[in-house]
């Protein structure tokens, strides 16, 4: 993944090193904490919850990842700020970002443990990721730690972003509780896939980033990440009644879409949410529409 042109955000805060495991348990912040809960494995009763103000431990390691996400970052804000414009969809808001070791307390979603994974709150507006994540989607998961691997979890998140700003996150809100939950956290998140997919097509037509086999990197890992595959990881069998993030061809199929088209309308967005042309099939877990998936 070439970086050499992009720009690097200022918006992000490396928090590594400071403070230690949270002490976790108690109620949940909301439904994105829940189903990542789900996902990787973490009992969603302990994702959040009270714990000790983290103190100061030491300084964050000079490995060069803030830099990193930074510019990945700095890309997402420069993406989504034209694309915005360009689709009339009002002014781009930009998130913030924290990097984090262990435990991180948010401004609005609780505390949080690394097990949960990387993570938006909308309350605060901001991306929480702890790096060494991705050592653990590769060895656990059979994902990929590469560079655009990692930008691509960056872009879903921010996806999520841009979600809470164009009101679809709300959207997903309102169906908490009900028959539908598990339907509507699917759409966000294959959503997200998509917008990730957008971002990642316009940054590489204004920076020429990609290289060879930096797309398959960020296909293994959509596909990893898909329910079916992590409960077959996991359980030995998938049950699609209890997915909540999409299936691996699903995933794949999101994010493959959004890097062919860089469609950034409000028009496609909302297939993902639109009952009549994107019905979701509890049986498989998937929502069917050709013109998203082929299917």
């Amino acid at each position: 993944m070439r970086l050499e042109g992009a720009p690097e955000s200022g918006n992000v805060e490396d928090r590594r090193g400071m403070g230690g495991k949270l002490a976790v348990g108690g109620g949940v912040g909301g439904i994105l904490l829940v189903v990542l809960g789900l996902i990787f494995g973490v009992n969603p009763q302990k994702l959040v919850g009270p714990g000790g103000d983290p103190g100061q431990k030491g300084e964050p390691p000079k490995d060069g990842y803030k830099a990193f996400a930074g510019k990945v970052l700095g890309m997402t804000e420069t993406v989504w700020t034209e694309q915005f414009q360009a689709n009339g969809l009002g002014a781009y808001q930009k998130p913030h970002m924290v990097l984090f070791s262990e435990g991180v307390r948010t401004n609005g979603c609780g505390d949080a443990p690394s097990e949960v994974g990387p993570f938006y709150c909308p309350a605060d507006q901001t991306v929480y990721l702890d790096p060494t994540f991705f050592a653990e989607l590769e060895q656990k998961l059979g994902g990929s730690k590469a560079e655009f691997s990692q930008a691509y979890v960056i872009g879903h998140e921010v996806g999520h972003h841009v979600q809470n700003l164009l009101g679809f996150s709300a959207r997903t809100d309102n169906k908490r509780k009900s028959p539908q939950q598990n339907e509507y956290s699917i759409r966000l998140e294959l959503q997200a896939d998509y917008l990730a997919g957008v971002w990642a097509h316009h940054a590489d037509k204004k920076y020429k980033i990609l290289e060879k086999g930096d797309v398959e990197s960020a296909l293994k890992t959509a596909r990893a990440i898909g329910d079916n595959r992590i409960q077959e990881k996991m359980r030995g069998r998938s049950h699609p009644e209890s997915f909540n993030h999409g299936t691996d061809r699903q995933r794949y199929g999101a994010f493959s879409d959004g890097l062919k088209t860089g469609d950034a309308s409000k028009a496609k967005m909302s297939l993902y949410f639109d009952e009549g042309a994107t019905p979701f099939n509890p049986r498989t877990g998937e929502l069917q529409n050709t013109q998203l998936f082929g299917n």
